[in-house]
C-alpha cells in the first residue's frame, strides 16, 4: 500500500518577503501640507528663509502694558473727599476739582505710575500700552452704564462725547474703561490755555494777515467759535540703529568760463565715498492716531498746520481720567500700531540723518546718502490725547473748496494758522514791490555815472 500522506515542507533559509513600498507623497488641494500649522510652529524651517523674514517669524510678540485704572471701570469719578461725581477740570492748572465741595487733587502722572521714562535704551521688540492695542472693527461705538447710584442706565456715544449725566441722579460719567475701540487711551494731557487766552491769540494772528485776507473770511471771522478739542496722538519711545552711505565732495577751485552774455561758473571737487553709523534713542515722539489729520493732501485741507504747533510737554501727561475732557470735545484714534510703523521709521531715518549731519561739515558741497538701513531694535507705544484749540473756516472752490485750521497749542499757546488771501492783492503787491526796487536801482545806476 502506498502512504498518501503530504510530508511536512522542510525549513527554508530564504529572507521574508519586503514591505509594500509606502505611496508617494500627497499634493495638492485637501492635502496634509495645505493643513494650517499648530500654533506656535512653522511650516517651515526659519533659519532656511531670508533674514528679513526670519527676523519678522522669530521676533517676539508684542508686549502689553496695562495702563488701565481699576478704580474707574464703574465709570465714575468721585471725589476722594464728599464722593461727589461733579468733577471738571481747572483752566490753567492739572487740578481736578470738585464741584460740591471744592477738593482739589492732582491726577498721577503716567510716566512716573508706569515707568515709561526709563529703560529705553533697553528696548526690545514692540512693547503697546493697553490703550494703544488694535483697534476691534466689531466693536460699537455706544457704550452703557449702570449708575451706581440709582440704578438708571446711561449710554455714551464714545464717537462724540467721553462724557455724559445721569438724567436721574446726576452722576456723571466718563468713558473710563479702556474698551477697544480706540476711544480710550493710556494718558491725557489737560489744557493749561483758557477759551478766551485763544480767541485772542488766533485773533491776533489774523490782524496780522488781514490786509491779503479773503473778504468773505473777514466778514465771517469770529474767533470765539473755536472748540477746545483732544487729539489722538501715539507716543513712541524707540530704540535705534542707522546706517548711511553716499558721496561726499570737497571744493578745490571755482572759475568761470564764457563771454558776458554766457558766463557760465564751474567748480572742481574731490568726491569721497562717506559712511556713517549712529546708535541713538527717541523719547517720546509723537505721531498723528487719526487718519483724517493725518491726510496732509495740501489741495483739500491745511491739517499741517497741526504740526507746526507742536512740541507739547508729554511728560506731564496724566493718567487718564475722562473727568479732564467735560467741556472739550474729542476726536477718535482710528490707526493701528502697524498702520503708523511706516510714518515712525520715516521719521527715525530723518532722525539719524540729523544726528550724522555735525560729521560731515567739512564736505562744504554737501552729502548725496544714497543708501540708509535702519535697525529698531525696540519700541514703546503710548496712545494719548493732546489739547489744541481749534478755529477753522471752509473756503469755496472747485474740488470742494479748501478746509483753513487756526491752531493753538492748548499747552504751550503756540498759534499757527491758514488764512484764505485775495490772490490779486498778493499779486499787485509783489509788482509794487518790484517796481520799488528797479525805480531804486535806475536811480542809484544814474547818480553812479
Amino acid at each position: 500500500m502506498s502512504d498518501s500522506r503530504i510530508p511536512p515542507p522542510l525549513p527554508s533559509s530564504a529572507p521574508p518577503p519586503l514591505p509594500p513600498a509606502p505611496p508617494s507623497p500627497v499634493s495638492g488641494p485637501g492635502s496634509p501640507r495645505e493643513v494650517p500649522p499648530l500654533p506656535g510652529t512653522f511650516p517651515v524651517d526659519p533659519t532656511t528663509l531670508p533674514p528679513p523674514i526670519r527676523d519678522e517669524l522669530l521676533a517676539p510678540d508684542p508686549v502689553a502694558l496695562d495702563t488701565a485704572a481699576e478704580e474707574l471701570k464703574d465709570g465714575v469719578n468721585r471725589c476722594p473727599k464728599c464722593g461727589s461725581s461733579d468733577v471738571r477740570l481747572r483752566i490753567g492748572t492739572d487740578v481736578l476739582v470738585c464741584q460740591f465741595c471744592r477738593n482739589e487733587w492732582h491726577g498721577a502722572l503716567v510716566e512716573q505710575e508706569f515707568g515709561l521714562g526709563d529703560g529705553i535704551d533697553q528696548l526690545r521688540g514692540t512693547v503697546i500700552a493697553s490703550g494703544a492695542r488694535d483697534i476691534e472693527a466689531d466693536t460699537a461705538s455706544l457704550m452703557s452704564f449702570k449708575c451706581t447710584g440709582c440704578g438708571a442706565e446711561v449710554t455714551i456715544n464714545t464717537e462724540s462725547t467721553m462724557t455724559a449725566r445721569c438724567h436721574w441722579c446726576r452722576h456723571v460719567f466718563g468713558v473710563n474703561e479702556q474698551v477697544a475701540n480706540g476711544a480710550v487711551p493710556d494718558a491725557v494731557l489737560p489744557f493749561r490755555i483758557s477759551k478766551t487766552d485763544a480767541v485772542a491769540r488766533i485773533r491776533q494772528f489774523v490782524d496780522k494777515r488781514r490786509l491779503f485776507a479773503l473778504k468773505a473770511f473777514k466778514q465771517e471771522f469770529t474767533p470765539e467759535n473755536v472748540i477746545g478739542v483732544y487729539l489722538p496722538y501715539m507716543i513712541v519711545d524707540s530704540n535705534v540703529s542707522a546706517a548711511v552711505a553716499g558721496k561726499g565732495e570737497i571744493k578745490t577751485r571755482e572759475y568761470t568760463r564764457g563771454t558776458e552774455k554766457n558766463r557760465k561758473t564751474y567748480y572742481d571737487a574731490n568726491v569721497y565715498q562717506v559712511e556713517r553709523q549712529v546708535d541713538f534713542t527717541v523719547d517720546d515722539l509723537p505721531l498723528e492716531s487719526s487718519a483724517e489729520r493725518g491726510n496732509l493732501d495740501t489741495r483739500t485741507n491745511t491739517n499741517n498746520i497741526i504740526n507746526t504747533i507742536l512740541p507739547f510737554d508729554t511728560k506731564n501727561a496724566l493718567k487718564w481720567n475722562a473727568s479732564y475732557l467735560m467741556g472739550f470735545t474729542t476726536e477718535k484714534r482710528n490707526l493701528d500700531v502697524e498702520k503708523l510703523r511706516p510714518r515712525l521709521e520715516d521719521q527715525l531715518l530723518s532722525i539719524a540723518r540729523a544726528q550724522v549731519e555735525g560729521s560731515v561739515r567739512r564736505y562744504d558741497r554737501g552729502v548725496r546718502w544714497e543708501q540708509e538701513r535702519l535697525d529698531v531694535h525696540g519700541t514703546r507705544w503710548v496712545s494719548m490725547y493732546l489739547p489744541v484749540w481749534l478755529y477753522s473756516y471752509h473756503q469755496p472752490g472747485s474740488n470742494g473748496g479748501m478746509l483753513h485750521y487756526i491752531a493753538v497749542n492748548g499747552r504751550t499757546g503756540e498759534t499757527m494758522g491758514s488764512v484764505p488771501v485775495q490772490q490779486w492783492k498778493l499779486l499787485l503787491a509783489a509788482l509794487t514791490t518790484g517796481t520799488i526796487i528797479e525805480a531804486l536801482v535806475l536811480f542809484f545806476l544814474v547818480a553812479s555815472s
